[in-house]
């Protein structure tokens, strides 16, 4: 069997998303946030799923430490519920719940695992969803308010910090196709979104470095791999205004401080506009420490006039899927991370997230999930020829460590390599959790 070495100080890890995992919703001071209300409308998530519950991680934090070390991982990623520790989402810190999460990173490091804290994993509190939300600049100042709070409260503990989860989900899925909360459909509220995350971003690393916090401070942009079907022009530019619109949107104006003007161009074509106030692309490329990078899915794409905003359709059926109907394009994620080196230069990469949805059955107390398995080891092997052809990729953290709330598709996409059984939340290793504990602690792959 042939196998490949990844570097000594590689970190291996796991990820997960407080509304996803944390349940008590309502509990010691916890308010609603976005996800609380888009869940309990009728017809925004199968099956009338919720939150409330969830994995109830919140009551079962000695629970997923004990997973967590004997998975053997280095790093744990989670985010913060801005609601739980602001609940008006500013004003009056809910000291209860910093101590839920003081909790959890205490054990992490007394266990040997670094915490790898995002602050933004799309939870926003209600009230200010009632101002506007994103759409209003005022929920800038009051995220760096939350972010310092944060900030103060773990600093020394927490040595890297996310500042927000896949702003393309928080944006465009969220305000323009409307499938993820708040549920609009408008474009341009969606382009006001995008601008005014990645605006309050900037202002948090701003302060982050001003409080000279110790660590260090990134975000976590989603990426995919779109190709173009064939060489003709209209093909290729069908692709060029995809993969612009995904990657080059979230990633050009934080590393380069410009966003793509093919797709500024674009936009105004459609009679939409990014409304940049003076001094916003500053603050928004404010220097980084690492970029998170999450990568699931790509395909082929095709001109296709008046199908979609970019006049393009995507060819998907050459492709394997994952039970969640994903295209398994492991080499779109060699392609996405030489493309960011090439693209924005020798900036440290973390894998926040990779993984697949895949349904087994738990049978005689085990759960037999080759199949992801099989997307792992394809998506580790294509990590490692990136990091062979010079991608500075410091650590990869799978997609997730237990099944959970899948957003609009409630309980019905596992993704975890622990099985939960949300009757009991009976947490039950699968062969993937036993396959990936070998790859940790050998910090190889065989192939």
């Amino acid at each position: 069997m042939t196998t490949v070495q990844f570097p000594k100080d590689f970190k291996w890890g796991t990820a997960t998303a407080a509304y996803q995992i944390e349940g008590a919703f309502d509990e010691e001071g916890r308010s609603a946030s976005i996800w609380d209300t888009f869940a309990k409308t009728p017809g925004k998530v199968l099956n009338g799923d919720n939150g409330d519950v969830a994995c109830d991680s919140y009551h079962r934090v000695d629970d997923d430490i004990r997973l967590l070390k004997e998975l053997g991982v280095s790093v744990y990623r989670f985010s913060i519920a801005w609601p739980r520790v602001i609940p008006q989402g500013r004003g009056d810190v809910n000291p209860t719940g910093l101590d839920y999460y003081e909790e959890l990173i205490d054990k992490l490091i007394a266990n040997g695992i670094e915490p790898f804290v995002t602050l933004y994993h799309w939870d926003l509190p209600q009230t200010l969803q009632d101002e506007g939300g994103w759409e209003n600049r005022a929920t800038m100042d009051a995220f760096v308010q939350y972010a310092e709070t944060v900030f103060r409260k773990f600093n020394g503990k927490v040595k890297r910090w996310i500042t927000l989860n896949e702003p393309w989900c928080i944006s465009i899925l969220s305000n323009y196709l409307g499938a993820h909360a708040p549920g609009k459909q408008d474009m341009q509220a969606a382009l006001d979104v995008a601008h005014h995350i990645l605006v309050a971003h900037g202002l948090t690393v701003k302060r982050f470095r001003e409080l000279g916090i110790e660590g260090e401070i990134g975000y976590a942009p989603n990426t995919e791999w779109r190709t173009a079907y064939s060489s003709s022009p209209e093909d290729v530019k069908a692709a060029q205004l995809r993969n612009g619109s995904f990657n080059e949107w979230f990633l050009s104006p934080v590393l380069k401080g410009e966003y793509p003007r093919l797709l500024t161009d674009w936009y105004e074509s459609k009679g939409f506009k990014v409304k940049v106030e003076p001094g916003d692309m500053a603050i928004i490329s404010q220097p980084i420490d690492f970029l998170g990078i999450n990568y699931y899915t790509g395909s082929l794409i095709r001109h296709a006039a008046g199908n979609d905003m970019y006049d393009s359709e995507e060819i998907s059926s050459s492709f394997a899927k994952t039970d969640f109907d994903w295209n398994i394009y492991a080499d779109g994620f060699y392609h996405v991370l030489t493309w960011i080196t090439e693209t924005y230069g020798q900036i440290p990469i973390y894998i926040t997230e990779n993984g697949a949805c895949y349904e087994a059955e738990l049978q005689d107390g085990k759960i037999n999930d080759e199949a992801r398995i099989s997307f792992l080891r394809d998506h580790i092997m294509a990590l490692h020829r990136a990091i062979a052809s010079g991608v500075p990729v410091k650590g990869y953290m799978v997609w997730s460590l237990m099944d959970n709330f899948e957003w609009a598709f409630g309980y019905s996409k596992p993704f975890g390599l622990v099985h939960v059984n949300f009757n009991t939340l009976e947490r039950t290793p699968k062969a993937s959790y036993h396959w990936y504990s070998q790859l940790v602690a050998a910090n190889q792959l065989e192939i």
